[in-house]
């Protein structure tokens, strides 16, 4: 399981966020910034799940990533000074630390460790995303659909009777914008893996009953 920004810091640099930052919380579906907008801060989630996302010209909506604890959001604004390139939004309550950008530039020149982690976390970011676009010419929709479940399974996979728990409220248009397919594709794809028992479907929840057969799927 890959760690987030936050987990990476040694406790020294964790209080020394904190120290520079303010808690904030926020309540299921509340929009945490904007796309567009100017940024002020960087955020890392503390806990709870937040969903990343960007608006298309026809008004749809392009899921980037799902982020949870330890999840650093906001950085590249922080950085080069342009607008939020996402909207991030609350998938349920959500405690996070909001540190000005000001200040978070100016920790990451006096503290070039920091900095390095902030890197090899972009880098990796940078991965998944070049890995999710062969994904979406090599696979098909079920083979996506696949692929993100086993993502999930890995960062919020929680062990069950039966298999791993992801209880995540991720509705099936939220996934259908994630791996880039319309709802009718990743209702029909769902509706396969169950009967081939790779998984099993409740409301907002999966359980994957066979996951290396999952992640033979989406290889």
């Amino acid at each position: 399981m890959s760690r987030e920004f936050w987990d990476l810091l040694r406790p020294d640099e964790q209080a020394a966020l904190e120290a520079v930052g303010r808690r904030h919380r926020f309540r299921r579906g509340t929009v945490i910034f904007r796309e567009g907008t100017e940024s002020a801060s960087v955020i890392i989630v503390r806990s709870g799940r937040v969903k990343v996302f960007s608006d298309t010209a026809s008004g749809n909506e392009v899921v980037l990533a799902v982020r949870g604890p330890g999840a650093l959001l906001g950085e590249l604004s922080a950085i080069d000074g342009g607008p939020r390139s996402a909207t991030v939004t609350a998938l349920e309550s959500v405690t996070a630390l909001a540190i000005p950008s000001a200040q978070f530039e100016r920790h990451l020149l006096e503290h070039g460790r920091v900095a390095f982690l902030l890197m090899r976390e972009l880098t990796r970011r940078l991965r998944d995303a070049d890995r999710k676009r062969i994904e979406f010419g090599a696979f098909d929709t079920t083979g996506r659909v696949a692929a993100r479940l086993v993502e999930l399974a890995d960062r919020f996979g929680v062990p069950s009777d039966d298999g791993l728990l992801i209880n995540l409220p991720l509705s099936q248009d939220e996934l259908a914008g994630w791996i880039g397919a319309s709802r009718e594709a990743v209702t029909k794809a769902l509706r396969a893996l169950r009967q081939e028992g790779f998984i099993r479907t409740g409301r907002l929840q999966v359980v994957i009953t066979d996951l290396d057969g999952l992640k033979h799927l989406a290889q």
